[in-house]
């Protein structure tokens, strides 16, 4: 009798309990939105975890085996099944909405958060220019005692971002921005929208745009560096069945730059296009030549360009003397070469012949530049009324 009484006892301590909650039936419905969900990889993990752990539970799966499972601790395999038992299937998935902890980390902790976070790793020794998120937590943590913040010594990443978040700070990244260095920018702005203005209202009165005029505006800019770049293996073309696309290899061979000078009339879209290995006065004046064959005699040229050097120097002005009252410069502001529609032509070149551009020599680069300004003449784009108005000329 002792003997039964003890092997009834051990029975008792080695087999497991079965639960005291109601089973979870599931319809056909039911049970295959789960499995698809327990599947997924787009739905959060937590979700597929309990949709595994409800699927177990509807097979009768004893708990012990449900946590061996699925790695998830007791408490939260009780708390999605009984969720489950009193909201519903989708109720056993979801969080249920709760009201978060009093914030830990007082105010001083955020500001010394914030004000390290304003600072660049480099200035606190660190190799670094900018912060990652990362980077930033773990530095906070490693200091945070000593800082007299003991309340942020085990702050997470997750931490530091809703602090950041707060302070709408992004550490991480670099705008650009241009610094007003001329102190007559509003001037020299207000100048060059007036020429604008005035090839706007021409173009509205004028019945053909190819009319005589007494006088032309041309915004004339440069683009130095580009590269006259060589394949070291011939380029694939695209290929039914192999490769949709060209095939390239990355290995290339570099065979100097090209500085482009171009200018583009505001009437008519006619471009002007000068290729050369270097970006001198002596090249700006072909250049300023090229214009003054291709006008008439009789008419002024007024260019919109910007304050390189060359522009205004002695050579440049020696030339412009021998064409008294030929040209007419307006000056772009510093930092303000943005105001010079030159700039959507070179952005044209770029996304047309000059993207992926491979060549065997610099001057076969050179020719297809012109070629390109050829082929732009023939189709060329008058600046759109939409054009102006993006500039404020409405």
């Amino acid at each position: 009798m002792i003997w039964n009484l003890y092997s009834q006892i051990m029975d008792d301590i080695t087999m497991p309990k079965a639960t005291k909650r109601a089973p979870l039936i599931l319809s056909e419905e039911n049970r295959k939105l789960l499995e698809s969900i327990a599947q997924s990889r787009v739905k959060p993990k937590r979700e597929a975890d309990r949709a595994k752990v409800l699927l177990l539970y509807a097979a009768k799966t004893q708990i012990k085996d449900i946590v061996t499972k699925t790695g998830l601790s007791e408490p939260s395999i009780y708390k999605a099944i009984d969720k489950a038992l009193e909201m519903g299937v989708m109720g056993g998935l979801k969080d249920l909405p709760h009201r978060p902890k009093a914030p830990v980390i007082t105010l001083e902790a955020r500001a010394w958060v914030t004000s390290i976070a304003c600072t660049k790793p480099k200035d606190l020794g660190l190799a670094a220019e900018v912060w990652s998120r990362q980077a930033l937590a773990t530095y906070i943590r490693e200091r945070a005692i000593s800082a007299g913040h003991e309340c942020l010594k085990a702050a997470a990443k997750a931490t530091i971002h809703r602090v950041l978040v707060e302070n709408k700070l992004s550490p991480e990244k670099v705008k650009y921005y241009l610094e007003k260095k001329d102190p007559n920018f509003n001037e020299k702005m207000r100048e060059v929208l007036l020429v604008y203005q005035e090839v706007k209202l021409s173009n509205e009165s004028a019945a053909n745009i190819h009319e005589a005029r007494s006088i032309v505006r041309v915004c004339v800019d440069e683009e130095p560096g580009v590269q006259a770049i060589a394949n070291i293996t011939p380029d694939l073309p695209p290929e039914a069945g192999k490769h949709k696309t060209i095939a390239r290899d990355p290995e290339y061979k570099r065979l100097g730059t090209a500085s482009i000078l171009a200018g583009i009339d505001l009437y008519d879209g006619h471009v002007f296009a000068q290729v050369h290995e270097n970006h001198r006065s002596s090249e700006f004046i072909l250049l300023l030549k090229e214009m003054d064959e291709y006008y008439d005699d009789d008419v002024q040229i007024k260019l919109i360009l910007d304050n390189h050097a060359i522009h205004t120097s002695k050579e440049t002005r020696a030339y412009l003397a021998k064409k008294p009252g030929r040209f007419i410069y307006v000056h772009t502001p510093v930092h303000g070469s943005w105001l010079n529609l030159a700039e959507t032509l070179f952005s044209k070149m770029v996304r047309t012949f000059l993207k992926h551009i491979r060549v065997e020599s610099w001057d076969e680069l050179k020719e297809g530049i012109l070629k390109g300004a050829v082929e732009i003449n023939k189709n060329p784009v008058v600046l759109q009324r939409n054009k102006f108005d993006a500039l404020g000329l409405n």
